[in-house]
């Protein structure tokens, strides 16, 4: 997308010049203010003098973050700059140029038209005067100031500040060969975090180190009213800091016990990876209810965002446990090595994700097993997640007609947006059933080698090579096999290809793992520990194998298993429950009237509303209540209990 011929662009402008012929009043079409050029190809070609960059990020009221920027040029005519458009860690074409406002462009004092290209709408194109050393350019980035606009980055507490969603950059180069100077306003007194250093003060504006565009997209800013700095590793050869802000001062203070697993978290990284791939790893922690979740991966810092009870009531946040776990294991995997179809030249070349079932599947392994070795979690709560990712995906209707490698795709052309049949229509399944192909390859590896080798050595040998290096390292698939035959021998690209590219009805689910690792699924009529605290957090009642669908404490449906028992009724989600057995809707009368059928005489009718309809509903069902455990086999080494056991 980033390279059109002339042929194209005549063409495109001969359709604007052609289309107004069309309206009423016969006027002749406006000339547009710069005649459309081609988009310059990427050069290698370091680009001359370094871009100065003014964010003021200080109108928290208005939520609006004003840019200036000062951009050399050496020669007059056509240039092109881009707003961000493919995002790394989004996977897909997300930068929000829809909430760039007021955009105006000079040089020598005189203002500049610019004109968008219609066939790449993040580029705009502008003519720069001949006599002119330098373009002036000055734009507004209005954030959300609802959740139904986009995420919300700016409270009046704190914000989250994201360089590529506040820049413009000139076309035809690559993002390492341009360089920044970043300046960035903060509201008074706020305490500021991320991975580029202050280097001092002008104008009110923290004076943050040079840094190329690869490297400032990859380095994002939370800064907040309440504010604390937590050091991980106070004796280690490159500091790891926690770095808290909060909706209130409370929110940000750490007990002793809390802080000592977050310390374990680095130590066991290390002791996994036995390198690190940064100078410096700021860890940016929202405790809030207020700003946009996010969890999202850098090479030296991650933004995360919890839950406000969650360094006052770990217990009753287990959805946030193995976040931090997951996104640190990122700076190893999917930004120092990086997939080889990620390393896109610029922010608006497009990029291709086949390689994601690595990237995130494997983090997602890595990120749960770290958190159960560093203490963020218990066995029994890591075994929880596993039995929850192993009935999800061995029931799961999607494989019938979409294997999980085409799921990599769903950044790109889902783009995070709800579906209306997530059970069929799969949703980044790479992630978690991509774990279950890691534990798989895990135990599979224990079992060749008779304990004495593990998915460890892979990523020790993987990651762990380059100590101090922080500039990406590619890999192919090729790469991956090739690593997992220096661990032990077997065919390895078949072993993935078959469990990435399974499809059909009779395709394999990817549970080998847990009967290698010493377990096996069984249903009981009881949620298992992690499930059961999940849920209550969450405010879900879950019906999912056995009736075939969830509700939120409202008893409102909020999904339906395709081809389940709800959807052989006809329900769909947002109907709401209003009586079971013409008793009042509850979960404990719902759960009593599954529990009940189960002998053959007990009916199970549902009356159930949407808007001003009203339908009653009868299950033959008489299987019980259904939830997944992961039960040990005796005589069979626990596999599974020492891949989440601490390191020493």
């Amino acid at each position: 997308m980033s390279r059109h011929s002339l042929a194209v662009c005549a063409s495109a402008l001969a359709l604007l010049v052609a289309a107004p012929a069309l309206a009423q009043t016969g006027a002749a079409a406006p000339a547009l203010p710069v005649a459309l050029a081609p988009i310059p190809p990427v050069s290698d070609q370091v680009r001359p003098g370094a871009i100065e960059l003014w964010v003021d990020a200080s109108d928290i009221d208005r939520r609006i973050m004003s840019v200036r920027q000062t951009i050399p040029v050496t020669q007059s005519g056509p240039m092109v700059l881009f707003y961000p458009q493919w995002i790394p860690g989004n996977h897909g074409p997300v930068g929000p140029v829809s909430q760039v406002a007021n955009l105006q462009f000079s040089a020598n004092g005189q203002r500049i038209e610019w004109v968008r290209n219609t066939l790449q709408p993040w580029a705009y194109q502008i003519e720069v005067p001949q006599g002119a050393d330098k373009v002036d350019v000055s734009f507004q980035w209005l954030t959300p100031i609802e959740s139904s606009q986009g995420r919300i980055v700016v409270t009046p507490e704190m914000l989250n500040h994201q360089w590529e969603k506040a820049v413009l950059y000139p076309a035809g180069y690559r993002s390492s060969h341009i360089g920044f100077l970043p300046r960035l306003k903060l509201p008074e007194g706020w305490g500021y975090s991320g991975a580029l250093k202050v280097e001092g003060n002008i104008d009110g504006y923290l004076q943050l180190e040079p840094i190329n565009l690869e490297h400032l997209a990859d380095s994002p800013v939370f800064a907040g009213k309440h504010f604390a700095q937590y050091d991980l590793d106070p004796n280690g050869r490159s500091p790891v800091y926690l770095n808290v802000v909060g909706d209130s001062a409370e929110m940000v203070k750490i007990k002793d016990e809390h802080l000592a697993q977050h310390r374990n978290l680095v130590r066991q990284a290390d002791l996994l990876f036995g390198a690190r791939h940064y100078d410096r790893y700021d860890f940016l922690l929202a405790v809030t209810d207020k700003l946009g979740g996010i969890g999202l991966e850098h090479q030296r810092s991650s933004e995360n965002s919890v839950d406000t009870k969650y360094f006052t009531d770990p217990t009753g946040t287990i959805a946030d446990r193995d976040l931090l776990g997951h996104e640190y294991t990122h700076s190893w995997n999917g930004k120092w090595r990086r997939p080889a179809d990620q390393m896109t030249a610029n922010l608006n070349e497009p990029l291709q994700n086949s390689l994601l079932w690595v990237y995130e599947g494997q983090t997602q392994y890595w990120g749960l097993v770290l958190t159960a070795r560093a203490g963020l979690m218990t066995k029994e709560e890591a075994l929880g997640v596993m039995a929850n990712n192993a009935a999800q995906y061995s029931t799961t209707p999607a494989r019938a007609w979409r294997a999980m490698q085409d799921t990599t795709n769903d950044p790109i052309i889902q783009q995070r947006r709800p579906s209306p049949w997530p059970s069929v229509q799969r949703s980044e399944d790479y992630y978690r059933e991509g774990s279950l192909v890691w534990l798989d390859a895990d135990t599979l590896i224990r079992e060749k080698t008779n304990g004495r080798k593990s998915l460890d050595d892979f990523a020790k040998a993987f990651f762990g090579i380059e100590d101090g290096n922080w500039e990406a390292k590619p890999y192919t698939f090729e790469d991956v096999v090739t690593a997992l035959n220096g661990v032990v021998a077997h065919d390895w690209a078949t072993f993935l290809r078959e469990r990435v590219d399974a499809v059909g009805p009779d395709a394999p689910a990817p549970i080998n793992g847990f009967e290698q690792g010493g377990y096996r699924l069984v249903w009981k009529d009881t949620p298992n520990a992690y499930m059961s605290q999940l849920n209550k957090e969450l405010g879900r009642m879950d019906f999912t194998y056995s009736l075939g669908f969830q509700m939120n404490k409202s008893n409102r449906i909020t999904s339906v298993v395709w081809n389940g028992p709800a959807f052989q009724q006809g329900l769909t989600a947002g109907w709401e429950l209003v009586a079971v057995n013409n008793v009042a809707a509850s979960e404990d009368a719902l759960k009593k009237a599954v529990t009940a059928a189960k002998d053959g005489s007990s009916p199970i009718t549902l009356i159930l509303k949407q808007g001003d309809r009203f339908k009653t509903v009868n299950f033959d069902y008489r299987d019980g209540l259904r939830y997944p455990h992961l039960e040990r086999i005796a005589g069979t080494p626990d596999r599974l209990g020492d891949i989440l056991t601490a390191r020493r």
